[in-house]
């Protein structure tokens, strides 16, 4: 799917999405089954912001863990709003790398103690350096990480290609790939046969971790604000699915 097709569409909702069998058949698993203490967690976010979109859940008990997590930010996000006279790609490429880092501390992470790589991909032409990623993954993962990132038919150009270039490292260094929906939850039919519902599973959230992760989305301003009549680019119909107990993740 464009990227057009998925600013055009009316979204859809939690209500729809509560009538998924396929959903429904996810089964659950809790974060120190998918990442426990002592194993690495490698995420690559294509986007300021998509870390938290797609685990700020699980993110949220990496605090006193920053040393098992490496935080890979693709792009630095400018692109979100063309033509905007109020968020020009200059005043982006600084306001979303700060935003990440005041909803990284609101996760209790300290940003300080993390290895985070700001590779400043060009934002919307991930793509063409696809290839640098793939090596880039390839001299930095190890066999027992834990590699997540953007599903690799998102509806974006730019998260799937992050995450093309994941399972291809992946599976060059034997890693385990954990691929996240983000913009599919806002495209895809309920029961959407696209979906590797096969793969599909319910990383399930408490109460605080819930809580951490819907303060840390909040830290994204640029993203949820309309501008000049626009409406913003993270919806109340996606955020209300991405804040639902459980992130889903496709392993």
């Amino acid at each position: 799917m464009s990227e057009n097709l998925i600013q055009s569409s009316r979204g859809i909702t939690w209500a729809d999405w509560q009538h998924s069998a396929h959903l429904a058949r996810a089964g659950w698993i809790t974060p120190d089954q998918l990442c426990p203490p002592g194993r690495r967690l490698v995420l690559v976010a294509p986007h300021p912001d998509d870390e938290i979109l797609m685990a700020g859940g699980l993110l949220a008990g990496f605090g006193g863990r920053e040393h098992e997590l490496v935080l890979i930010s693709a792009t630095d996000g400018e692109g979100s709003h063309p033509n905007s006279t109020r968020w020009t790609e200059h005043r982006l490429r600084r306001q979303r790398p700060l935003e990440s880092r005041h909803a990284l501390q609101l996760l209790g992470l300290n940003p300080n103690n993390l290895d985070w790589r700001r590779l400043h991909l060009k934002d919307g032409e991930v793509p063409r350096d696809e290839a640098f990623l793939v090596n880039h993954l390839n001299q930095l993962l190890k066999p027992d990480d834990l590699l997540m990132t953007t599903w690799r038919s998102d509806g974006h150009c730019d998260h799937e290609a992050v995450g093309r270039a994941a399972a291809q490292a992946a599976r060059v260094r034997k890693a385990q790939l954990a691929e996240v929906p983000v913009w599919a939850w806002h495209w895809a039919g309920a029961d959407d046969a696209r979906l590797p519902w096969s793969r599909a599973h319910r990383l399930e959230l408490d109460e605080g971790r819930l809580a951490r992760k819907r303060e840390a989305i909040a830290a994204h301003v640029s993203q949820l604000e309309p501008d000049a009549g626009c409406p913003p680019v993270v919806g109340q119909h996606l955020l209300e699915c991405l804040l639902q107990p459980f992130e889903l993740v496709f392993l």
